[in-house]
């Protein structure tokens, strides 16, 4: 059943197992989660618009197999049980879920959260790991060290690069890493202490540049002189770009999703999508300029701020994250003209907005712990890699 009492933080509501027995009841968490308009309440299964419906179903369905199979085995024994005997006997077979039922259900579970991009990185391992193994119906305890050194060799030999053979193993890491929180499988498994992942740990190109080149160079380019008619997509271009830079470096998935409410007294306030974190800050004249371009005629407080999604027509998580992927891409082909226009150093991209902030503040000595409040970073640890990154 979908047990629709109590949501969750993302408004979903979590699948469970009602085991029924002499009067009694118990609840089973299957370990996924839908939104309620994805459900069917009469038949107790995802709708057909359900995203990874097949999925779900197929964790269901092995979930009801296993607990059979646990009853038959008391039958055949002809021993009594009661529903905590019975889920205690069940769920402790479920330490043996193999890698490919376990990624799976982690791959729904990110599906269910809204977190498209992480969960289709899982989705290209478990590509990738089929090729390598052609079944994924192992244990955890197989990855080993030779496991590791096997499938690296693969990589290789399929000509991968050094930054997708370290995505692929940070992925697989990751994965293992949570297997062992949701005891899946013991810690004393762990292959990652021999098998070192740091190795294909490529050095960052430099993507930040100078604050002269942003507040004297691009501010003031007058874009007419790049092309001779005129560009919607060289004016929001370089708008989002400046807009980013001139709040916290923000990146272009959340500056798509700002809305008029987000905006009050001279401040923005979201939350950050890829974190959840709160994020406030103060507008600059230039900002607040650049919202006021763009404001729609009768605008409503849900509505958009900048021409790239709207509210009648991208309703999904996954339209909006198609849009905003074209979006960048557009920005991104008219930020490169405008780096040939003016010969800057670097490739200009939305992102480099958000590094440039990060940087300007480094350079100023600003604390890390500032500095990570600031980008919405989940902790001082992961701003400092990504400061790392940047040049010395």
């Amino acid at each position: 059943i979908c047990f629709n009492y109590r949501p969750k933080k993302d408004n979903t509501y979590p699948i469970m197992l009602r085991l029924t027995k002499s009067g009694k009841r118990k609840y089973v968490s299957l370990g996924v989660s839908v939104k309620e308009e994805n459900w069917d309440f009469k038949k107790n299964i995802p709708k057909r618009s359900c995203p990874d419906r097949d999925i779900i179903l197929s964790i269901i369905e092995k979930r009801i197999a296993e607990y059979r199979e646990q009853i038959n085995a008391y039958m055949i024994e002809h021993k009594d049980y009661t529903l905590e005997n019975l889920v205690q006997r069940t769920e402790s077979s479920m330490r043996n879920m193999t890698v490919g039922s376990y990624l799976d259900l982690f791959i729904s579970q990110l599906t269910e959260e809204n977190r498209l991009g992480y969960a289709e990185s899982f989705k290209g391992l478990k590509s990738s790991l089929l090729l390598y193994c052609k079944s994924l119906d192992i244990k955890f305890s197989a990855i080993d060290n030779q496991w590791l050194k096997g499938y690296e060799l693969h990589l290789k030999k399929g000509g991968k690069s050094k930054n997708t053979i370290g995505i692929r193993f940070r992925s697989l890491r990751a994965l293992y890493n949570k297997a062992i929180a949701d005891e899946v499988v013991k810690k004393e498994y762990y292959p990652f202490d021999t098998f070192r992942v740091s190795q294909y740990h490529e050095q960052t190109k430099k993507r930040a540049i100078k604050r002269f080149y942003i507040s004297k160079r691009i501010i003031n380019l007058d874009l007419r002189t790049i092309t001779n008619y005129r560009s919607p997509y060289l004016d929001l271009g370089r708008d989002l770009f400046v807009f980013s830079y001139l709040t916290c470096g923000i990146n272009l998935a959340d500056m798509a999703r700002i809305r008029y409410a987000d905006v009050f007294n001279e401040r923005l306030q979201y939350h950050r999508k890829k974190t959840n974190k709160l994020i406030t800050c103060k507008l600059q004249e230039p900002a607040l300029n650049i919202i006021e371009k763009y404001r729609k005629e009768n605008a409503l407080p849900e509505d958009y701020i900048f021409p790239i999604l709207d509210r009648k027509v991208h309703k999904t998580e996954t339209q909006i994250r198609d849009k905003v992927r074209k979006a960048n891409k557009a920005a991104n082909k008219a930020l490169h003209k405008i780096e040939d226009k003016l010969g800057l150093p670097i490739e200009l991209t939305t992102y480099v907005a958000r590094h440039s902030f990060a940087t300007v503040l480094k350079h100023s000595g600003v604390s890390t712990s500032i500095i990570s409040e600031s980008l919405g970073h989940s902790s001082e640890k992961v701003t400092q890699i990504y400061l790392d990154s940047f040049d010395n």
